[in-house]
């Protein structure tokens, strides 16, 4: 068990940041093996498999004032999760400053299995971005009558071409409301999470941001389909969408 342990440990550390003990186990569990999160807790510290953390540094703000009837009521009111995939959407942009050349990356998360439907990185904020990341969504989800799709009060979702592109598709637009950051905590909580294992403290490995780029790639990937979440019953983001469309 322990020599399991081990591997996958290093495994997922040799790649991103050390995991936890709630990770491992899952992982296990997965593999269909039998063990207590005591358990795998308890041989971590035997052998000092640490998981590890750093904290979160400043986000970037795409606000730049507002249009009076573009600005959309909060639907969700912080109540992010969705029984079903394709009922809650949300997005944001996120900052990436490589020793002064920046990446902007621009997803979209399913309020279901928190799984990342489709993304855009580009070298500026642009709307071009945003659109193309729609775009994206909607080739492999056709179907999205009744959908919400919340967003920050960002200058690109105040845009006629955004907004006429969600009514197009029957989308329902939500905005959280002004200042109020914990409105947008689901997707705070990705940026977050993607920084610290892949970004933060690692920007010596990165050459350039070609190679940033094609690390945020690779990241989204394991996002989806190997870094299990113990709120998803230990599952990845795509075994619990996939999951929650045949129940």
């Amino acid at each position: 068990m322990i020599e399991r342990i081990k591997a996958i440990y290093t495994e997922i550390a040799s790649r991103y940041v050390a995991p936890g003990y709630r990770m491992v186990t899952d992982h296990l569990h997965n593999e269909g093996l039998k063990v207590s999160r005591k358990t795998v807790s308890r041989l971590m510290r035997k052998f000092k498999l640490f998981g590890y953390s750093i904290k979160s540094k400043r986000k970037y703000y795409s606000y730049k004032g507002e249009e009076r009837d573009r600005i959309k009521p909060d639907l969700v009111k912080r109540q992010f999760f969705s029984i079903r995939p394709n009922r809650l959407w949300y997005t944001d942009i996120t900052e990436f400053n490589l020793r002064g050349k920046k990446l902007y990356l621009s997803p979209i998360i399913d309020g279901c299995g928190r799984d990342i439907l489709a993304f855009n990185i580009s070298r500026s904020p642009n709307l071009k971005q945003v659109m193309t990341m729609l775009d994206d969504a909607f080739k492999d989800n056709p179907a999205l009558n009744g959908l919400i799709f919340h967003s920050d009060r960002g200058w690109q979702y105040q845009h006629r071409e955004y907004q006429q592109a969600l009514i197009n598709h029957g989308i329902e637009q939500s905005m959280s409301r002004k200042g109020c950051s914990p409105d947008d905590d689901l997707m705070e909580g990705f940026f977050g999470i993607l920084k610290r294992e892949m970004f933060y403290g690692k920007e010596s490995t990165y050459a350039n941001i070609d190679e940033l780029e094609q690390a945020i790639i690779k990241y989204i990937h394991y996002y989806n389909t190997e870094r299990t979440k113990e709120k998803l019953k230990g599952l990845t983001q795509i075994q619990y969408r996939n999951q929650s469309l045949v129940a």
